[in-house]
């Protein structure tokens, strides 16, 4: 059974570190590196492989030190993001298959927040439930901001998410729930499942407590980004086609 570990740093960011059997670790986009060395040194465990899903500062930075302490470590991130994140000894593409730790993990090419973004899934094996690690794409009631690619380019990898277990766990990469939920609220009030996870987010975060991860099924019913052939956000915002309806919503969300 994998163990996963959350980190929270910086302002918002979360670390992911991923450990296996026999004292092996993974770590999921590591902002910082000191935090992963103290869990590593606590739980004696051996950084093996340093997993990237695009090259922000705020997601690779910790990796030059990690390979400091770590140097046969491998690091793992887009091929197509080889002069951004320049450290990474294998370069990965949509569709490939690996192993991690004896699970198979599957790479999604999940462009739109940055143009080489990809996604790792590990799908449920046995008693494993499935696992997604989706950086920057997909948030906890949001999504990312458009900086390199489409509104047709994020709805094309949302889709992707949906289509996937719905009992997925989603580990995206910051603490922008309760924000995302009040934004959603205001282009879709009358939705009760939305409703009652703003509630439960609201308390949450008022004793200081993580709502990552979420699942997919909760994105699905309460994500408006991922709700863009919804009749109700049509009407809010007068589009049909799904690509201009996220579109016109992420417009509002960067002004919000």
């Amino acid at each position: 059974m994998l163990e996963i570990q959350r980190l929270a740093v910086l302002r918002d960011n979360y670390i992911f570190v991923l450990i296996g059997s026999a004292g092996r670790a993974a770590v999921v986009d590591p902002a910082i590196a000191s935090p992963v060395l103290e869990l590593l040194e606590k739980r004696k465990l051996s950084l093996e492989v340093v997993l990237h899903t695009h090259h922000h500062s705020d997601h690779i930075g910790g990796t030059p030190e990690l390979l400091l302490h770590w140097p046969k470590a491998q690091v793992w991130a887009a091929a197509a993001d080889r002069e951004r994140i320049p450290l990474q000894t294998r370069g990965l593409g949509a569709g490939e298959q690996l192993d991690l730790f004896g699970r198979p993990l599957h790479v999604l090419s999940v462009p739109g927040h940055t143009r080489a973004h990809i996604a790792y899934y590990l799908p449920r094996v046995g008693e494993a439930g499935p696992e997604l690690f989706c950086g920057d794409t997909l948030f906890a009631g949001g999504c990312g901001r458009l900086f390199e690619g489409t509104a047709a380019q994020m709805w094309a990898s949302l889709q992707q998410f949906a289509a996937l277990d719905p009992d997925t766990q989603v580990w995206c990469a910051h603490e922008y729930t309760q924000a995302n939920l009040r934004f959603a609220l205001s282009q879709d009030p009358t939705n009760q499942a939305l409703q009652e996870r703003w509630q439960q987010v609201k308390e949450l975060r008022a004793r200081n407590m993580a709502t990552v991860p979420s699942r997919i099924d909760l994105e699905l019913a309460t994500n408006p980004f991922m709700r863009c052939k919804d009749s109700r956000l049509q009407a809010a915002t007068g589009f049909i086609d799904p690509v201009e309806v996220l579109a016109e919503i992420r417009t509002r969300k960067d002004n919000f």
